[in-house]
């Protein structure tokens, strides 16, 4: 854990304070039950959604969080309705397309973690070339899960261990929880100090479940697109008061 400033839950009144999360990870819980609470398509739900995005990720920006990791897309979500599925696609291109600039002017990073060549051409253009442009960027990492499943990843993670094991570049007794993290679809990244779910669902629904070991959760009944900048550091000031003991005992 990085020690910085943070911002007090008024965040016009900035405080010397400790204990800034390194790496805030979120589920994005809500878009279609906000619209429908509406009487409005589904779709409108994700783009009002989207606007939320840009409201979070400006706010960690500004307060030093490292990492910003968005589940924007599981594996699940493949079987949603079709239409759902492509609306939602669009979106994501349109998203980054739009982001693409801010991304460059304020020194944030783009990185994306999931099977991603399940993801549509038009997509995995439009994800790579904003990951590309920004690769040397030294601010925030902004980093989208997208056709991700965290069971799946830890398939991947074994095969990758077996097949080292296999051709004799790993040695079983060297396989360490370290060796494991590297071979994740998260290998950069380091471990999320804090979850945040919207929309009231207390689970965790297939995400990083290897490296919420010791993550710090938070669950809101908040719909993500009614989620405002004053509940994020609101859950923040939370999140400075609660004592981290990693199996230990209090000091």
């Amino acid at each position: 854990m990085n020690s910085k400033h943070i911002v007090s839950p008024d965040f016009d009144s900035i405080q010397e304070q400790t204990l800034i999360p390194t790496h805030v990870a979120i589920i994005m819980d809500g878009n279609g039950r906000w619209a429908q609470k509406r009487m409005l398509n589904r779709i409108k739900g994700h783009e009002q959604g989207s606007k939320t995005v840009r409201s979070i990720v400006e706010t960690s920006r500004e307060i030093g969080v490292n990492v910003l990791t968005l589940y924007a897309f599981s594996t699940e979500n493949w079987q949603r309705p079709k239409n759902e599925v492509n609306a939602l696609m669009t979106l994501l291109v349109s998203f980054l397309r739009s982001e693409e600039k801010n991304m460059l002017d304020n020194n944030i990073r783009l990185m994306s973690i999931g099977e991603l060549h399940r993801l549509p051409k038009e997509v995995q253009q439009a994800l790579n070339r904003v990951i590309s442009i920004t690769q040397y960027n030294t601010g925030m990492i902004l980093n989208l899960a997208l056709s991700y499943g965290s069971r799946s990843e830890l398939v991947d993670m074994v095969k990758k261990i077996a097949t080292g094991v296999k051709s004799g570049s790993i040695e079983i007794d060297t396989i360490t929880p370290e060796v494991i993290s590297a071979n994740l679809f998260s290998m950069n990244l380091p471990d999320p100090d804090i979850l945040i779910r919207t929309s009231g669902e207390m689970r965790i629904s297939n995400f990083m479940l290897w490296q919420l070991a010791y993550t710090e959760l938070f669950f809101t009944e908040t719909l993500w697109p009614d989620f405002t900048k004053e509940e994020y550091l609101q859950i923040l000031h939370s999140y400075q008061l609660r004592e981290r003991r990693y199996g230990t005992v209090s000091t």
